[in-house]
């Protein structure tokens, strides 16, 4: 998949999310995550429970449990979990689009790494050749002052080293 295609593949998807939330169906949301999982697991990796409670993607305010939901519970659980992939997938675009962040799956194809600055007549890379870049070569541009800036920050956390170290003693029935 190239950057456009999940350009656009995103952009139906938040689409049909805004759809769901101005007309709520549960089956078409089931349908909607469905796509939308396979879309954001081909461009950025699998998500593990970690990632997902982190979105809070599919984990209602007012869970009903032991019955069936009412027609305005069952409404208002595919808005919210509508709104909350819908951000997840908002998230994605903005940095796909904006931000031109390289993903799992992309592959050659008009606009694959642009960085911030560049042209689209960025040299191109071979079609069939995906690209799963390492976190530090991620095709940002380098920053001649970063190396200055990282050893100064160091230096200024060094001075507050002593910040987790008790002040005082306890007595002891007061800890616990």
């Amino acid at each position: 998949m190239n950057r456009i295609e999940l350009i656009d593949r995103t952009r139906q998807l938040i689409a049909e999310g805004d759809r769901l939330v101005a007309a709520p169906s549960l089956g078409a949301l089931q349908t909607w995550l469905q796509l939308s999982d396979d879309l954001l697991s081909r461009a950025w990796g699998s998500m593990d429970r970690y990632h997902l409670a982190w979105l809070m993607v599919g984990k209602p305010k007012g869970i009903v449990r032991g019955r069936a939901m009412t027609a305005d519970e069952e409404a208002a659980y595919v808005r919210e979990v509508a709104t909350q992939k819908t951000a997840a997938l908002r998230m994605s675009l903005d940095a796909v689009d904006r931000q031109h962040m390289p993903f799992v799956g992309e592959t050659g194809g008009p606009g694959l790494g642009e960085g911030v600055g560049e042209s689209a007549a960025a040299p191109a890379i071979e079609p069939d050749r995906t690209i799963d870049r390492a976190p530090d070569r991620s095709g940002l541009p380098a920053d001649p002052t970063l190396a200055d800036r990282l050893t100064e920050a160091r230096r200024r956390a060094e001075t507050h080293r002593d910040h987790g170290e008790r002040r005082a003693p306890r007595p002891d029935r007061m800890e616990r």
